[in-house]
This record gives C-alpha cells, structure tokens and sequence, in this order.
C-alpha cells in the first residue's frame, strides 16, 4: 500500500513565492521602462508592486517564518538594558584616551625603533 502525501501547501507556497518575485521583478522593471513618467508616479508605482510583492510573500510559510523572526528580534531587543547617556559618553571619552595614549606610546615607539635603525645602519642622517 502507498500513502500518498499531500504536498500542495508547498506547491502553492511554491507558486506564490514565485508570483511574489515576479511582481517585483515587474515593479522594477516597471519602474525603469516608465523613464518618462514624472518621478513620483514611478516611485509609488515601485512601492506599490513591492509592496503587494511583500503581501504576497508574507503569506507563504517562508514569510510567516520570516515575520515571526521579527517578531521574536523586536521582543529580545526590547529586554535588552540600553546604557544612559551619561554611561555612553564616560565609556566614549574613555575609548577616545585609550586611543590617544595607545597612539602616542606607538608613535613613541616607532620613533626609537627608527632612531636606533639609524644608529646601527647609519643610513639616513
């Protein structure tokens, strides 16, 4: 005996994802055949045809995965503990010295090296 499986959500998941690209592709395409259009009209048209495109793709199972992601990036960066403005400019204005002094003590070092390459060399006076 076969059991048969039915695989038509994904047939269809398949087909709208497909009409999905296609609307966007014609969107585009839309966009920059109309070069005589006024800018606006062609920037709405471009909107519109994404936008539907966007519809379209939300209603496969890719695109509710894909918005439930968001959903769950939107909830964890709400948890997260943002620092005040005061603890981001001390850690700034610490960040910024510890440049400046690494700088400096590099800029120390390469001229000794430099100093003492001349020495024992004696190239370049």
């Amino acid at each position: 005996m076969v059991a048969k499986v039915d695989d038509s959500g994904a047939r269809s998941d398949k087909l709208m994802l497909l009409a999905a690209g296609a609307l966007a592709v014609i969107a585009l395409v839309g966009f920059y055949m109309s070069a005589d259009a006024p800018l606006l009209y062609r920037v709405l048209g471009l909107l519109a045809g994404l936008g539907i495109a966007v519809f379209v793709f939300t209603r496969t199972g890719q695109g509710r995965s894909a918005i439930g992601y968001i959903e769950d990036s939107r909830t964890e960066v709400r948890k997260v503990v943002w620092p005040t403005r005061q603890e981001t400019t001390q850690t700034t204005l610490i960040v910024m010295l510890i440049v400046t002094l690494i700088g400096l003590f590099l800029w120390a070092l390469d001229g000794l090296f430099g100093w003492g390459f001349r020495i024992v060399t004696g190239i370049g006076g």
